[in-house]
């Protein structure tokens, strides 16, 4: 037979690389992998950013539910006052009759019985209000005092009336400026109302402002923030322009924490200032138009939004927007063509206030947020033209970078609250239109929120904001701790106690309803096995909810827990005279009405049982706001990892600014010219 060939490939011999080449591989491999470091940072970062984002608008939309129910429960009962639950007397507070004379809408009564204390060491108002004691005001508030309730109550009169003359739409001129300032959010963030005003100045005739809504919740200056722009609206009437929020609502108040802060500041007189303020913003315009040019709205529009019909409607009677009219309502109609009409406006309102900028065609429901629409490119460019408007500016979206274009640069979104997720997570801006053209410059900010700043690095900021992201996720996991295991047992037929990755996957998406990478987080949230499967109950690490008043076992508390946001909603429905308190029937009848709303399951024995271990001194009362600060969530250690807790316990921290900016974004669009402010970090 033939012999077999044997070809061997010589071995290369070794090539000794010159310095000049040493040197050339050296570059190329660590640019390889610098770009992989910042590639992984990048991804970081935008996970950090979805998980804030998500959860807090799983909460919106959690609220929306939680009305949503309210409104069907009220819809379905009996006419007869005297036979209604305590709930849907309560709730009734939130729709206004459509009939009601201007001239008897003081719902803040008399202030003869309210008188300034001899010891009162605040700042002093007199009506009216100008510029001098508006920078009292300022200088006041920055030396951390709180204005009286008489006066605060005098200057939302006067807001009130003064608004009342408003129409729905205001019309903003550059004329006589040839600039205007339009900021976003500030969800009650002092320090960014004053990086504002000392970057740009307090309103003036020669610089206007236009203040796009949600003035109030989250923050912790809320009637601060408030305040001070109601006065400058007081002061300067036609260069201050107010946009409603779907934030100036008096449900949306009740969960996301400024009625808790104007209890909290005004104590015995907490209903007048919670009246007072829910009048107010009732009376906010809906849109502002800069030299029929630009429509500045706080969320967005639909396809069904007409400037007509805005134009035309009550504004005055939502102090809610969340609550569609019913026919009783409207004045008693009995024509279904003027009930239709007045759903059509309300949905207007609740378009305007609620809704996002989205990349696909047409309008569709806006399922992220639970409220309001996404509109597309196409519903822009038709408004845009129909109304002969240049840009669309909305707020109402947090962005990294303070702003954002959509729609090939006609809508612009602006937010002017810095730090909102997390001290670092984002930059404020605001926007200024100068010039005949209206030219865009946008300026942005890090407000300097806390004392002994700390320079970290942008590796270490990222590691700082995922941290916080992670701790309120692994709450959020351990809220559905019994849901979760649940899940995992199903595709654990074996018992063994694991799960391959893909179906820990599955059970968290299906579960948690959180639109998070979840394969990607994978690793910081639970343990493999030598075999890469995955350890389901190390998901919970051992952390579990305990809460100081309570031992009606885990599965009782986990319930409660879960469900805490909405169970302080509807006790604030019930705290009619904002004391705090709530009898032990209320907090039964709330826990009933939670179960109705969630379909949990939970016994009246045990709802009974909770209440009466919270009713400590045994007077029939529950203190609801000691209730729901006693919820803690602690390791095997007994070591407390409620994220505001470790929030508190590092609130000394401040990120440095980031320099560096991409003007990608804003190159795009109209034709207009555009400007971008890098962020600066100071002190106001």
């Amino acid at each position: 037979m033939g012999c077999s060939l044997s070809l061997k490939t010589p071995k290369p011999k070794n090539v000794e690389l010159s310095r000049t080449e040493r040197k050339i591989i050296a570059a190329i491999l660590i640019q390889k992998w610098y770009r992989m470091y910042v590639a992984r940072l990048e991804a970081r970062r935008r996970y950090t950013w979805t998980i804030f984002q998500s959860i807090e608008y799983s909460g919106e939309q959690d609220q929306l539910k939680l009305h949503n129910f309210f409104n069907s429960m009220i819809n379905q009962l009996s006419l007869d006052v005297n036979g209604q639950p305590k709930i849907a007397r309560a709730f009734a507070s939130t729709q206004r009759p459509h009939v009601i004379a201007k001239e008897t809408s003081d719902v803040i009564g008399s202030l003869d019985d309210i008188h300034i204390e001899s010891t009162y060491t605040g700042p002093h108002l007199t009506l009216p209000i100008t510029h001098a004691q508006v920078k009292t005001l300022i200088q006041a508030f920055k030396a951390k005092q709180r204005l009286h309730v008489r006066y605060l109550l005098e200057l939302l009169n006067a807001a009130r009336k003064l608004l009342q003359q408003q129409k729905n739409i205001n019309y903003a001129s550059t004329s006589i400026s040839k600039q205007i300032t339009v900021c976003g959010d500030l969800h009650g963030k002092l320090e960014d109302l004053y990086m504002i005003f000392h970057k740009n100045g307090l309103p003036s005739v020669d610089n206007p402002f236009v203040f796009n809504g949600d003035f109030v919740d989250r923050g912790p200056s809320s009637i601060e923030v408030a305040t001070i722009l109601l006065a400058c609206f007081l002061a300067s009437p036609n260069e201050v322009f107010l946009n409603r929020g779907n934030h100036e609502d008096h449900v949306m108040n009740l969960r996301y924490g400024f009625i808790k802060e104007i209890i909290k500041k005004y104590k015995n007189n907490a209903v007048k200032v919670t009246n007072a303020f829910s009048e107010v913003f009732s009376w906010l315009p809906l849109a502002t138009v800069i030299d029929n040019k630009v429509l500045v709205v706080h969320g967005g529009i639909s396809d069904h939004v007409s400037m007509k019909s805005l134009a035309r409607l009550d504004r005055h009677k939502y102090i809610s927007v969340l609550r569609p009219p019913t026919i009783t309502e409207v004045g008693g109609l009995d024509s279904m063509s003027m009930e239709l009409q007045r759903l059509e406006e309300w949905k207007q309102v609740l378009d305007l206030l609620w809704s996002d900028p989205k990349s696909h065609m047409g309008c569709n429901p806006n399922t992220f947020r639970g409220g309001g629409c996404y509109f597309g490119p196409d519903v822009t460019d038709s408004f845009l033209e129909e109304h002969k408007f240049q840009l669309l500016i909305r707020s109402h979206e947090c962005k990294p970078e303070g702003f954002e274009y959509n729609h090939n640069g006609k809508v612009l979104t602006i937010f002017s609250a810095s730090n909102y997720y997390d001290i670092g997570s984002n930059k404020g801006a605001y926007i200024k239109l100068s010039g005949p053209d209206l030219q865009i410059h946008i300026v942005q900010f890090l407000a300097n929120e806390c004392s002994g700043v700390r320079k970290l690095t942008f590796t270490q900021r990222i590691s700082c904001l995922e941290a916080s992201a992670m701790q309120d996720l692994r709450e959020k996991i351990l809220a559905l701790k019994s849901d979760l295991l649940e899940e995992f047992k199903k595709h654990d037929t074996e018992e063994k106690g694991t799960i391959t990755i893909g179906d820990w996957c599955s059970a968290m998406e299906t579960v948690m309803d959180v639109d998070v990478p979840w394969r990607m987080l994978r690793s910081k949230l639970v343990k493999l096995n030598s075999d890469k499967q995955v350890i389901y109950d190390t998901t919970f690490e051992q952390l579990q909810i305990l809460h100081r008043y309570s031992e009606n076992g885990d599965s009782v508390m986990e319930l409660l827990y879960r469900y805490k946001d909405s169970l302080e909603t509807i006790f604030r429905i019930f705290d009619k005279d904002n004391s705090g308190y709530i009898s032990m029937t209320e907090f039964q009848e709330a826990c009933s009405i939670l179960i109705r709303h969630t379909s949990v399951s939970l016994l009246p024995g045990q709802i009974k049982d909770v209440a009466k271990s919270l009713d400590l001194n045994k007077d029939g009362q529950i203190d609801f706001n000691e209730f729901l600060e006693a919820f803690r969530i602690v390791d095997q250690r007994g070591l407390d990892y409620t994220a505001d807790h470790l929030r508190e316990a590092d609130s000394e921290e401040e990120f440095d600014n980031i320099d560096t900016i991409s003007l990608a974004s804003c190159n795009s669009g109209m034709g207009l010219k555009r400007s971008v402010e890098p962020s600066i970090l100071c002190s106001a």
